[in-house]
């Protein structure tokens, strides 16, 4: 088993992206996996800014962790200082995966 997990948070349905922030922070949390690493995508953004549970416990992530928000499309919808205001880096997420990928993690889709 992979030593290292990547968590694209990528859904637009709150109840996935609520569970997999839970999941993403406790993995943190308490070492289950030494080294994770957690992108929001696409219609995850809409809802870190637009759902308060989603905000919350992306902000609590954010504390554990360096979560990660694609910049192209939260630019695009206008939505990237308040993603940044929850703690979270917003950059360009594309060459990112593609990296973290060669270097050895596994990718959690949610």
């Amino acid at each position: 088993m992979s030593e290292k997990i990547l968590v694209i948070i990528a859904s637009g349905d709150r109840e996935k992206v609520l569970t997999a922030l839970v999941y993403a922070k406790n993995t943190i949390k308490y070492g289950w996996i030494p080294e994770v690493r957690v992108i929001f995508f696409g219609p995850s953004e809409n809802l870190l800014s637009g759902d308060s549970d989603v905000r919350t416990s992306a902000a609590e992530l954010a504390n554990y962790g360096q979560p990660v928000a694609c910049k192209f499309l939260s630019d695009r919808d206008g939505i990237s200082e308040h993603i940044e205001g929850l703690g979270i880096a917003v950059e360009y997420v594309g060459t990112l995966i593609a990296e973290l990928v060669k270097d050895g993690y596994t990718p959690m889709v949610w």
